[in-house]
């Protein structure tokens, strides 16, 4: 496949670092001469200096005969206009935006996309993607990272182990055996800096980060066995009032289950901006790192506490005084992927990482077919698929045990019919069944091979 990719930034970058990897034709086209060097010197990619939106720059860089071009500049204006450049002149097939302004994201979802005007195939809204992540990660406490697959009915798990856990020491295989009824694998083992998809034999430890594939009736049972407690989350107090923290209290309002939410925002106009957008919600207009602040909003009290400004210090830092402050479980919103390590050791909960949580939805809309779910862990480093099974793969009508799956593929789990089953070695899989994969990067082409599908077509 031929993609272009407009932004060699975070995202850019990650994207084409993803699709080069897999043998596709990628070219990266960015105003900025220097990142486009980088990433042609570090990845498999052409690279086209010049602004994305400009005819000619589009056709250097291969319009005529590209099959997809993913518009992901810093700027929205850019964006939209370099798709509806690559529609009208080069009629490339198809055409995936990121957006971030609420005012464009509005029309866009009402009048002007289903109209059909603005020829966007795919909108991807980073607050959105982090706002969702946000409720998530508040919906499992006790788990660093979360995602739901097939349907909701079942969730990938991150859960950091601590000293107290008490399946430490234990094979993986006997823990299958001590606890059967528990529908759960784990699939995916940090040990220091390196994530690998763990054999049977292989022990948990103190400080391991690990991954773990479970149906949704099981996961408070899951986190228990693990070493966490699963917290009702009922008071839950955002330090940031811009769109994410808007989209989350929002979310929140709508839950029947009353959730207690109260906003700090620095700055006087979004606070009322945010006020006048919520019902329920209780907004202050003040500085997150400011105890008095805190002591206002009864940090104490709370349940969780969601950092998400736009700066990754003040998040980092207004999360380490909450917890200092009795909050138990803190949330922080992170851009900068080097600052992941210092999570542990300052001890916040969970952190979010908007360029992840974009990437990964950038390529579930690139992924086809039988292709239902993506997620990606870490700095691109694993991937979660969710697929079904076609009659024609070298899966179907096997025994998972026969199934000569790559070192670094795990099933974590099957469904078949409406029912999530967890993927014993005698359970046969069959034509229709949708089943979730654990795939180091490396091991993706090989994924899809046994998948029969590919990026290729859309």
């Amino acid at each position: 496949m031929k993609v272009i990719i407009c932004g060699a930034g975070q995202v850019g970058w990650q994207i084409a670092r993803h699709l080069s990897g897999e043998r596709n034709d990628v070219t990266i086209v960015d105003s900025n001469a220097d990142l486009v060097r980088r990433a042609a010197d570090t990845l498999d990619v052409r690279g086209v200096a010049g602004f994305a939106s400009y005819p000619d720059v589009l056709e250097r860089a291969g319009a005529r005969d590209a099959d997809m071009i993913i518009a992901a500049t810093h700027s929205d204006e850019v964006n939209m206009v370099t798709c509806q450049v690559a529609h009208s002149i080069f009629s490339v097939p198809r055409k995936i935006a990121r957006l971030r302004a609420q005012s464009y994201l509005d029309a866009i979802y009402s009048d002007l996309y289903r109209a059909g005007h603005l020829p966007i195939d795919v909108v991807i809204s980073p607050e959105r993607e982090v706002a969702e992540a946000a409720l998530q990660r508040l919906a499992a406490p006790a788990a660093f990272d979360t995602e739901s697959f097939m349907g909701g009915r079942a969730h990938l798990l991150g859960i950091a182990l601590t000293e107290d856990c008490p399946v430490l020491g234990t094979p993986l295989r006997q823990l299958n055996e001590l606890f059967s009824t528990l529908r759960a694998i784990v699939v995916g083992i940090r040990r220091g800096d390196r994530l690998f998809a763990p054999d049977p034999d292989d022990m948990l430890f103190a400080e391991d980060q690990i991954y773990v594939f479970t149906h949704s009736e099981d996961v408070a049972r899951c986190v228990e066995i693990f070493g966490k407690q699963a917290r009702k989350q009922e008071r839950v107090i955002i330090i940031g009032g811009g769109n994410v923290g808007l989209a989350v209290a929002r979310a929140l309002e709508k839950r029947t289950d009353r959730v207690r939410t109260k906003i700090i925002e620095k700055d006087r106009a979004r606070a009322e901006l945010a006020a006048d957008g919520l019902e329920r919600t209780i907004v202050l207009n003040g500085d997150g790192m400011d105890m008095d602040i805190l002591a206002e909003a009864d940090i104490d009290r709370a349940d969780a506490v969601l950092v998400v400004t736009d700066d990754d210090k003040t998040n980092l830092l207004a999360a380490v005084r909450a917890k200092q402050a009795g909050c138990p479980m803190s949330i922080a919103l992170v851009n900068d992927p080097t600052l992941a390590p210092l999570m542990a050791p300052l001890d916040i909960d969970a952190y979010i990482n908007p360029r992840a949580t974009t990437v990964s939805s950038i390529l579930r809309h690139i992924r086809h077919g039988k292709v239902r779910a993506i997620y990606s862990i870490g700095d691109a480093e694993a991937e979660v698929i969710e697929a079904q099974v076609l009659s024609t793969s070298p899966l179907a009508g096997k025994l998972v045990r026969d199934v000569e799956f790559p070192e670094g593929v795990l099933v974590g789990a099957l469904m078949k019919g409406e029912k999530v089953v967890k993927p014993t070695g005698d359970l046969r899989i069959e034509a229709g069944d949708v089943i979730a994969l654990f795939a180091m990067a490396s091991d993706v082409p090989e994924v899809e091979r046994l998948l029969q599908v590919s990026i290729d077509f859309f």
